[in-house]
């Protein structure tokens, strides 16, 4: 199983562009996190806290795309480091102001989430100029969604640390200047100063004008329900069988299985369609979900939450070759983009649908918000699998000098009409 990501570590640049892009997507990791410890230190309220840590998460999804499509068009260096430094400095603003000037508090965490730079999709669109085999292209992106749960995990306790050691106000500001530095890493290495998208399409939908990845995002908009759901359902569950602590194992255990399950998938090669293979991880993931509604004792939750992430690194990863392959040429860091934005937006809508149900129909409902969601996940992919192989199956390979990630043509648009 190392063989195949030592492979990948080896080759030049990698290893620094996979761990300054974890560096510099830690304030987004834990970004929330610190927000609410801050607030509560200042004395604030939780609906507060919890309404600027919202702020936060929405405008950093709206930021994503917009920020990839201009990385798109100018390069990441030009992009991504500016954009780094002005979500630090609106973040240290709101350090140092607190809530003591709510307008200025909720502009500030806004502006910190709306200039997030887009190091992931920035990532993704590397890997294929970095690893010239594509079996290693795909090794990379099983290892990249790993990695994510390795950065989600390090976050909230980094913060939880310097909160301990130092203070909420040090935390967020230690958390931002660690971003920098990374985002710093990556623009400054080789291939972030050498990438450049394929010319594109004038076009004002972007990436989005392309039905493969807007069907893609209808799937995955239903897993990010799906996994914020379960977040809520086991507060409940944790409340009723020990609280934090539980709690703390639960989204653990979720952890765990997602990386365990993301270490071997990525460890072999994998035969067909990635559109059908997709169709078979979701199910797998909706049907891991259900048994969550058996509410066990304590120690087989934790091991059913185990299994209930099994599936979902390996999802993710195959979503980015779908992405790969879909983005029309000239998008693939925006396309990349809108994925996480759509993953963001569907955990929000997950933990804001989930409180209701719980409240009204107790935790066992809670508990089947996940696997109702995952199901319709997949109804979207099987009422849209020929759209998503379609793509893959007929794209033309473009010989081209410049540093296209996609290096190929989306198949309903014209090479010849870029912008």
């Amino acid at each position: 199983m190392a063989a195949g990501y030592l492979e990948i570590l080896r080759a030049r640049h990698a290893t620094r562009l996979l761990a300054g892009t974890l560096v510099g997507r830690l304030p987004n990791a834990a970004g929330a996190i610190a927000i609410v410890l801050f607030v509560r230190a200042e004395g604030g309220t939780y609906s507060l806290a919890g309404a600027l840590a919202a702020v936060y998460g929405v405008s950093n999804a709206v930021g994503q795309p917009l920020l990839g499509r201009l990385v798109d068009l100018h390069g990441q260096p030009r992009v991504q480091l500016p954009a780094a430094v002005l979500s630090a400095l609106a973040m240290a603003v709101f350090a140092f102001v607190g809530v003591g000037s709510l307008p200025l508090a909720y502009a500030a965490v806004a502006a910190a989430g709306l200039f997030t730079p887009p190091l992931e999709g920035g990532l993704r669109a590397l890997w294929p100029s970095v690893l010239r085999r594509e079996d290693q292209v795909h090794t990379a992106y099983a290892m990249d969604a790993v990695a994510q749960e390795v950065m989600f995990t390090v976050g909230p306790l980094l913060v939880t640390l310097c909160t301990a050691l130092w203070s909420a106000q040090a935390a967020l500001l230690v958390l931002n200047v660690i971003g920098v530095l990374g985002a710093l890493s990556v623009v400054l290495s080789p291939p972030s100063r050498a990438w450049r998208s394929a010319p594109r399409e004038a076009h004002w939908l972007g990436a989005l004008r392309s039905r493969g990845l807007l069907a893609l995002l209808g799937a995955f908009l239903f897993v990010g329900i799906a996994l914020g759901s379960i977040t809520v359902a086991s507060v409940s569950y944790a409340d009723d069988h020990g609280g934090d602590a539980v709690y703390g194992w639960l989204m653990a255990g979720l952890g765990l299985g997602a990386l365990v399950g993301g270490l071997v998938y990525g460890a072999r090669q994998w035969a067909g369609e990635p559109a059908r293979r997709l169709t078979v991880l979701v199910a797998l993931l909706a049907v891991c979900y259900l048994p969550l509604m058996l509410m066990p004792g304590t120690v087989s939750m934790v091991l059913l939450s185990v299994l209930s992430g099994v599936f979902l690194a390996p999802v993710i990863a195959v979503a980015f070759v779908l992405v790969d392959r879909h983005a029309p040429r000239g998008t693939v860091t925006e396309a990349f983009s809108w994925l996480v934005t759509t993953f963001t937006v569907g955990a929000s809508v997950g933990t804001g649908l989930t409180g209701p149900v719980v409240e009204t129909g107790g935790t066992l409902w809670g508990f089947a918000v996940p696997g109702v969601a995952g199901g319709v996940s997949l109804l979207v992919l099987l009422a849209t699998g020929r759209v998503l192989a379609a793509s893959a199956g007929g794209a033309v390979v473009a010989a081209s000098s410049e540093n296209d990630p996609n290096r190929a043509v989306e198949p309903r648009f014209s090479a010849g009409d870029r912008a």
